[in-house]
């Protein structure tokens, strides 16, 4: 009897419900799917909310009477016109200031609290606003951008509880070639100092899954630790936490202590060898995390497939150029200035020396502190920070170390 009951309007009523369905399951699995899919999936809701409306004004009992032809009709205005004004005008579809890589926040000015030993050549460092103020919600991988006193810009990844609001936790180990950043905090930095400090920012999110390999070389156990800290207690996973030798290897004897049973120290001065990798990575089928030196991460690269890798650089991978680098022309789009880079120079030095402001931080490519969106051109990448599918869609480059392979590069500066 159903079905003879008015079945175009009642035909109507279920696609909707199957959309509705849709946008509902494209939320659980938003971490899995593509972001397009995802935004695609729901846009549907406002086809239910239209759908829907058809069905209400024909095939309802009341159906005749005006009040409920005027509910249905409203419906049906306010959701066409919500869909309209969100296509149309949606702000991913312009370039605004607000919008853009470099229109990043002031630097907040934060107290070093406290300077405590972790390690041989690496200290901690907790940073709290003189204020008192909350800090920004940060998951496990974030790093913020710490401006030091001495003119020089780091970024440094967060290795405290994320549920802490009143200030940071970072640790800085001292590189044998310093070029002036961790040097300045192992020698300067005392409690009372003030530095600034934006972002923070994250490039190596944890992704939901099944079961974890974690793999740390040095210092980039940082993220991994609080990324581990994070996790339930029923999730199964492991840590490889690979270094030189047992003294310079960060939170070693907390992460044995804590987890005897998933986590395994292979320090050189204890093993005597070189880690075999390829023993370690075969037959797994874990979600991969890995953070650590080039060599490291780039043979890890080549080991696991790129859907169940995530890589986080803490030193530039080494990347030979196909050919000789050529000079070319940024047109700066906001503030019209014009800008020539030849083959000796970086396109950041040529727009820094043009007096362009631009955010920068390594300068290698690395901490993605420079990002800049190309509008017209085509970008040459040489950078070693994972591109996401956002990054794709904005068309994202990193002046540090990317060049361009049109003679005209137009960038949103």
């Amino acid at each position: 009897m159903a079905a003879d009951y008015r079945p175009w309007p009642v035909a109507l009523g279920i696609v909707a419900f199957y959309l509705l369905l849709a946008v509902y399951g494209s939320s659980l699995l938003r971490t899995r799917l593509p972001r397009r899919w995802w935004k695609a999936l729901h846009y549907g809701s406002y086809g239910a909310v239209v759908l829907v409306s058809f069905h209400a004004g024909w095939s309802g009992t009341d159906v005749g009477t005006w009040g409920y032809r005027l509910v249905a009709f409203v419906l049906l205005v306010s959701a066409t016109v919500a869909a309209l004004v969100r296509t149309l005008f949606s702000p991913g579809r312009r370039v605004t200031e607000a919008s853009t890589p470099q229109s990043r926040a002031m630097p907040q000015p934060m107290t070093i609290t406290a300077v405590h030993p972790l390690a041989a050549d690496t200290v901690g460092l907790d940073l709290a606003p003189p204020d008192g103020t909350s800090m920004p919600v940060w998951q496990p991988g974030a790093h913020p951008t710490v401006h030091l006193p001495n003119g020089l810009q780091r970024r440094y990844s967060l290795c405290g509880d994320p549920a802490e609001r009143t200030g940071y936790r970072i640790a800085v180990h001292r590189t044998p070639h310093s070029r002036g950043g961790s040097a300045w905090v192992h020698e300067h930095a005392v409690p009372g100092t003030v530095v600034g400090v934006s972002g923070p920012d994250n490039h190596f999110c944890l992704e939901p899954a099944g079961d974890y390999l974690f793999l740390a070389g040095g210092i980039g156990i940082t993220p991994i630790k609080t990324m581990i800290e994070s996790l339930p207690a029923h999730r199964s996973w492991r840590l490889i936490y690979i270094g030189r030798s047992r003294n310079a290897m960060v939170f070693c004897d907390e992460l044995e202590q804590r987890w005897p049973e998933q986590v395994s120290i292979l320090a050189r001065d204890e093993t005597g060898t070189r880690p075999d990798l390829t023993r370690i990575l075969t037959g797994t089928t874990a979600m991969v995390y890995c953070c650590g030196p080039a060599s490291m991460t780039d043979e890890v690269t080549t080991l696991v497939p790129p859907a169940r890798l995530h890589v986080e650089h803490f030193t530039a991978a080494p990347i030979t150029p196909t050919a000789r680098p050529r000079p070319f022309e940024v047109v700066c789009a906001r503030s019209g200035r014009h800008v020539q880079v030849t083959e000796d120079e970086s396109l950041l030095e040529a727009l820094e020396h043009a007096h362009v402001p631009v955010v920068a931080s390594c300068r290698e490519g690395v901490c993605g502190a420079c990002a800049v969106r190309v509008i017209s051109g085509h970008a040459e990448h040489f950078d070693s920070i994972p591109h996401t599918r956002e990054q794709d869609e904005q068309n994202v480059m990193y002046p540090c170390v990317s060049r361009s392979r049109s003679p005209l590069l137009t960038l949103d500066l």
